[in-house]
Parts: structure tokens; sequence; C-alpha cells
């Protein structure tokens, strides 16, 4: 394999020239940027980059493993290794790792270090150049100043477009952010549910100035369920109350309302029942025909009460254990969204549907996520949105 390979002199200039303004990132970085350090001085050049070493990474954001080798490692991890020992597959498989090992840097002190690293990155560059950096995918971006404080953070299906029309924004935030921004950058996710808890959580967790209007609830009303003084399930829209165990929640009333009319024609429901037709006798869809009656006790509550169930079940997590399956960051690629016992636990991607059945592999490569109020307003409202998503029970 070396008796026709180019000598290092040979390949020397085009190292220099692909890693300029670059972070060099390897498993054990230090062997391999002293062997690098080692052939420029050979040449009488001095070779200095900033580089970031996996090993370290790992140990620090994946602890516990049982050996942090290279092969030992991705494999520990699921992460699937072609051509072991060789260049090209040494260095996906660290492309893979790194990437994992980005999404579970959930204070985002790698890409923060690297900006403050990074002079070029510094300068305050024209509004044309940082768009034309970025790319039109599905994804969260983050705005940041000159010291690589992250000033603002957002999801969107292109973040392209969506930097575009922060820096041509004529409001009062959009002239802040315009003045402010040094840098953007961004991780893709592939699966706007992912870019929605994503962004959701970091707003929480990182505070940036200019996001304070997000960093409340995102929801306003909620599905409650209550039994009647006949026995009957009743539906009702009303304001949400962390105090009160809901169903689903809902950006809006009218979002609300339009979940319940669909419901009602889905599951046979009575409009009475389900807050739609105020009377104090027989509801509309009864004089047409339509309602069988559980609004006058003509149909017994247990029969009623089984369509009601139905829907419950359809429209609420609590208690199951499941894996929402969506897109990933590339073609050969899935995400995966995971929820033990009704609670959401993190996000990971995946390559091979093996690590979506194992549960210890599955665990491993997840990125613990807080479960709360508004990521349950967010998984349930996606799966509402998305008829065709992939729901895999777990045991």
């Amino acid at each position: 394999m070396l008796r026709n390979a180019p000598k290092f002199y040979e390949i020397a200039k085009r190292i220099v020239e692909i890693t300029e303004d670059c972070i060099l990132v390897a498993h054990n970085a230090q062997f391999d940027y002293r062997i690098l350090g080692t052939e420029f001085r050979r040449l009488g050049f001095d070779y200095e980059r900033k580089s970031l070493c996996t090993v370290e990474l790992s140990k620090d954001l994946i602890p516990g493993q049982a050996s942090y080798s290279l092969g030992k490692l991705v494999r520990s991890l699921g992460i699937p290794v072609t051509d072991r020992h060789r260049a090209s597959g040494d260095a996906l498989a660290t492309v893979k790792l790194f990437k994992l090992l980005l999404t579970k840097d959930t204070s985002k002190s790698i890409i923060q270090k690297s900006i403050r690293l990074n002079p070029k990155r510094q300068l305050e560059p024209r509004h044309l150049d940082i768009i034309a950096e970025l790319p039109s995918i599905t994804g969260v971006y983050y705005i940041h100043k000159s010291n690589g404080d992250i000033i603002y953070i957002g999801k969107s299906n292109n973040i392209k477009k969506r930097i575009n029309q922060h820096f041509t924004g004529t409001n009062a935030k959009s002239k802040k952010i315009q003045a402010k921004v040094a840098s953007v950058t961004y991780e893709a996710t592939g699966s706007e549910l992912v870019a929605l808890l994503k962004e959701s959580e970091e707003i929480k967790r990182i505070k940036p100035i200019y996001n304070r209007a997000l960093r409340r609830s995102i929801f306003t009303h909620a599905l409650y369920a209550f039994k009647d003084e006949h026995g009957y399930l009743n539906l009702k829209i009303d304001i949400a109350d962390g105090r009160k165990k809901n169903i689903t929640t809902f950006s809006n009333r009218q979002s609300g309302k339009s979940f319940i009319t669909k419901a009602v024609e889905d599951f046979n429901l009575c409009q009475k029942l389900t807050g739609l037709y105020k009377t104090k006798t027989s509801c509309f869809s009864y004089e047409i025909k339509s309602c069988d009656g559980a609004c006058i006790q003509k149909e017994s509550p247990e029969s009623y009460n089984k369509r009601v169930e139905a829907l419950i079940e359809k429209n609420s997590y609590s208690n199951k254990n499941m894996v929402i399956v969506d897109r990933g960051r590339e073609i050969d690629e899935r995400s995966a969204i995971l929820i033990e016992n009704g609670v959401f636990k993190g996000i990971g991607f995946i390559n091979l549907n093996y690590q979506i059945t194992n549960l210890k592999v599955l665990e491993s490569i997840i990125t613990p996520m807080q479960n709360n109020r508004d990521t349950q307003h967010i998984i349930q409202n996606y799966i509402r949105r998305n008829k065709r998503l992939k729901i895999i029970s777990i045991d």
C-alpha cells in the first residue's frame, strides 16, 4: 500500500491549505498532531494548528465506557465502521463519533471555544458572507457575537433562508441581531421534531439575550377529560393548568377546537359531550342520525367511553415505552426520540435498525434532555400533524 504512496513533501503544501483556519479533530489528537509537526519540521516549516481530541471529549461526554479506543468505542455506540485501520475508514468513524459528541455537548462549549480560537471568525463579517456559508437544511442555528457567546437560537427547515430573514428584518430585535452578529453556527437535525425539541431546551438552558419571548411555555390550551354524573367521559378544551393532568396541549384555543371537531368525526363522538354544542337536550348530530345518543343517555356509557378512551390512547403517550423514528441528517441515517414510561428521555441518530431494538445501545447514543410540559406539547403536536410517522413500541 505504501510502495506507490506519495512522499510527505509532495502533499505537505496541500495539508497546509486544507487545514488553514481549521481545528484538527482526531482520536488521540496529540499523537496525530505530533506526527504532523515532526514531518513539517523536517521540511523546515513551523506547522501550528488548534486541535480537538475525541478521546478526551468522549471521556467527558460519554463517561463509563469500557474502552475509549476508536474501534471498541464506536462498536459500543453502534456506529457502523467500514475499512477499519485504514485512513478512510478510521477518519469516517471519527467523523461520526465527533457528530455524536457535538450532539451530546448540550452546553455548546466545543462550538463556542472554536469561535474564540478562530481569529478570522471574530472579525465582523458582512452578512452576505455569513449567509453564503450556510446550507438550506433543517436544523438549529446559533447566532454568536464576536467573543463566541450565543445571543439567539432558532430552528428552521431552511437555515439559509431564515438567517437571511434575520438580516433583512426591520423590527427592533432583527436590527439588534444585525448589529451584534459575528458568526452563525448550526446543527443539522434532518428532523423538524428534533430541531423543535433542541431549540426549546437550549433556549431555556442558555437563555440567549434575544430569545426572551420563547423562554415561556409554547402552549396556552389543553384537552381535559372528566366523567359526568351519568358516567360518560366528557372532553373539554380549557386554558392549560399545570396542576391538572391533560391529554394533549395546543398553541391556542382555535387549534384545540379544530382538533375536537375532527375527533368528533373520526371517533363518532357526541358534540354535546365534547363541548362543541351547548344544549340541555340532544346534540345536533343526533338529530341528523350521526350521534348514537350519548347526549340523552340513549347509548350506554360503557359503549361511548370506549371510543373516547381510544382517542385518549392515540393522543397521549402516558406510560408508554416507544421510539419515534424520523428523518436523519443524511440519507442512510434516522433520528430517534426515546420515551420511557411516558417520559421523554432524549434524542439520538442511528444508522442501523438494531440500534433501535437494543435499548442499551440506544440509551448510550441518546443525548439526555429535559422532560417538561413544552417537550410533551412539541411531541404530541408533531405526532398529530405527521400521520405517517414511524413509532416503535419497546419492551
